[in-house]
């Protein structure tokens, strides 16, 4: 009976807040009325409730992130949004498996690619560049029969000539990162993305990018194809603005970061 009481107090305390309260906040008073109206042992069996409604308000209120729209809950999409799009990368390996994938989701869905990621992986020597560019024909009959990735023979043919083609920019200036990040001078681009209808296809650097790309020997680089890539590798930052993540990637346009 006594607690039952409790409660009914406890709503009266509870009933003064405006709507807009969150859940936790609600809680998080609940919890501390809770206390205050029991100083008896018998009532352990609420305030043990109320914690476990206060703990499991909070692990929701984490998972309920503000993210990008794009990614939706798939797990496998929300880990990449929270953990690689848009952060800098000068990892030579890492851009040319970027630059990989990118062109392999030509006419797919990002998540079909990341879902088949770690079988690209094993198909292209863990994107070992030199390593493909020595791929022979022979080798890609036995990677169009690899239900791993997409088996596409011009995408895969287009991998290997990229490989010979990125091998000569490194040769060219050191490495492929330099070439690349000079087309926006080091420094990530900030387009401060307010509404989906913010977010460009393309853009003049994307264009110039890929055109560059095509004369050196590249496949499967069109301007589309390379603003993508900028987005995903920080050349350019477009997360949501109300997205937990942008104002951590804004901080790095003054210090790209370089990947081990």
């Amino acid at each position: 009976m006594r607690s039952v009481a409790r409660q009914r107090e406890l709503g009266f305390a509870l009933s003064w807040q405006p709507f807009w309260v969150s859940e936790l906040a609600r809680n998080v008073l609940h919890f501390a009325v809770s206390v205050l109206h029991s100083p008896s042992r018998g009532d352990s069996a609420l305030l043990l409730r109320h914690t476990a409604c206060l703990v499991a308000t909070r692990k929701t209120a984490q998972a309920q992130k503000v993210r990008c729209w794009w990614c939706g809950d798939d797990p496998l999409m929300t880990a990449y949004h929270d953990t690689e799009w848009g952060v800098p990368v000068h990892d030579d390996r890492v851009l040319f498996e970027f630059l990989t994938l990118e062109g392999a989701q030509a006419g797919l869905s990002w998540l079909t690619i990341l879902r088949k990621r770690q079988a690209y992986r094993a198909a292209f020597a863990d994107f070992d560049v030199e390593r493909v560019a020595r791929f022979t024909p022979q080798r890609i009959e036995k990677l169009m029969q690899d239900p791993g990735i997409v088996r596409n023979r011009l995408k895969l043919e287009a991998t290997v000539k990229n490989a010979r083609a990125f091998l000569k920019v490194q040769a060219e200036f050191g490495s492929f990162a330099k070439y690349q990040w000079r087309f926006v001078d080091g420094v990530p681009l900030q387009n401060a993305i307010r509404e989906r209808k913010d977010v460009p296809a393309r853009s003049a650097i994307s264009d110039a990018f890929s055109k560059d790309l095509k004369k050196r020997g590249f496949s499967f680089v069109g301007s589309t194809i390379m603003y993508a890539h900028m987005q995903a590798v920080g050349m350019v930052n477009d997360h949501w603005l109300k997205c937990f993540r942008a104002p951590t990637l804004a901080k790095k346009a003054s210090k790209p970061r370089a990947k081990p």
